[in-house]
């Protein structure tokens, strides 16, 4: 009996000490709990727009790829209905940040944002958020848009260039000011075809605005409109015209066709977001990326500028970096951009 008992006594005390280091903490991976879950959330436009969608997604791709205490997510948006429940699943799912990607989900964000004070939000490309759980990523979109403008007025042959916008807005005007200033700036004499399209996801309207246009002369077209724009650079690929693409460097859609690219780096934006999260600097308000901070650019393919527009580029972005070009950025700046009128 007394071997019995000691036996018991053994058995039951192994089991106390394997529960006990069953319940400890250094028997939970730590990693789990330092996870930094960042949500995006895409406009109409979808993550495969090649432009901003895509461009945001891919630099939350490398961050999460560099760091892997970041854990990454998208949900697209078809139709613009959803984006308040696209917002509120990672609400319920415990992000701690969630992006919108453009200025098309304010309304949502920011009735989001107001329900949950808690939780953390950017959003590219709108300032009209003033809460302190939004932080608003804005680009100089104007300065990379006259660089191409710059490139666009040098190069034409016919003196007629066009411009495709996805929609006319405060914010998507930016872009049209920068680059008609930029055309005229370089060739006073030029032409500037300009057309909205109300969409920034509609090819075929993409591809009658630069068909219309090429009738007009237009031997380049610059697009700042989404998966609309797609439809504009197809469209000159087809007409052996030259294309300049916009937000992320476009030249692999048609090698040929896209001289350059007016680069808004909204990847560089929503990685350094979620860094100050993850640093506990969270900043709400306005976040601002111009050209001096390598927020907005010219794309780095410049293989078919001619020598004399990258010449022009190069003196243009001295000039700004100087603070003796200041680029237009309203109507009253640049009468000739006439799509908000």
């Amino acid at each position: 009996m007394n071997m019995k008992k000691i036996v018991a006594m053994l058995l039951a005390a192994a089991m106390i000490f394997a529960l006990a280091a069953c319940g400890g903490g250094a028997a939970k991976p730590a990693a789990k709990a330092d996870t930094i879950k960042v949500g995006m959330v895409t406009d109409v436009g979808g993550v495969n727009d090649q432009s901003f969608n895509q461009g945001a997604w891919e630099g939350l791709q490398a961050l999460a790829k560099e760091d892997a205490s970041f854990e990454v997510k998208y949900l697209e948006s078809k139709t613009d209905a959803d984006y308040a429940s696209n917002l509120q699943t990672f609400v319920d799912e415990g992000y701690d940040l969630i992006i919108s990607v453009g200025y098309m989900l304010a309304g949502a964000t920011l009735e989001a944002a107001t329900n949950n004070p808690n939780q953390k939000f950017a959003i590219i490309d709108d300032a009209s958020i003033d809460l302190p759980n939004v932080a608003c990523l804005m680009f100089a979109q104007e300065q990379c848009s006259y660089l191409v403008g710059i490139a666009a007025g040098t190069m034409t042959k016919s003196g007629v260039v066009g411009y495709v916008q996805g929609m006319v807005s405060d914010n998507m005007n930016t872009f049209g000011i920068g680059y008609v200033s930029g055309v005229l700036a370089a060739n006073p004499n030029a032409t500037v075809l300009q057309y909205n399209a109300n969409s920034f996801a509609d090819a075929a309207a993409g591809s009658a605005a630069a068909t219309n246009m090429i009738t007009q002369g237009a031997d380049i077209i610059y697009q700042a409109a989404g998966g609309t724009g797609i439809g504009v650079i197809n469209t000159c690929q087809t007409n052996g015209i030259y294309a300049i693409g916009v937000d992320s460097d476009q030249s692999s859609i048609a090698p040929d066709t896209v001289i350059t690219s007016a680069m808004k780096r909204v990847d560089k934006g929503v990685q350094n977001i979620c860094q100050d999260v993850k640093a506990g600097n969270f900043t709400a308000g306005v976040n601002f990326y111009d050209l001096s901070k390598g927020g907005v650019d010219i794309a780095p393919t410049q293989t078919l500028l001619t020598d004399e527009a990258k010449a022009a580029v190069e003196q243009a972005k001295a000039d700004i970096l100087a603070g003796k070009i200041v680029v237009p950025s309203t109507l009253a700046e640049c009468p000739e951009f006439i799509l908000a009128n």
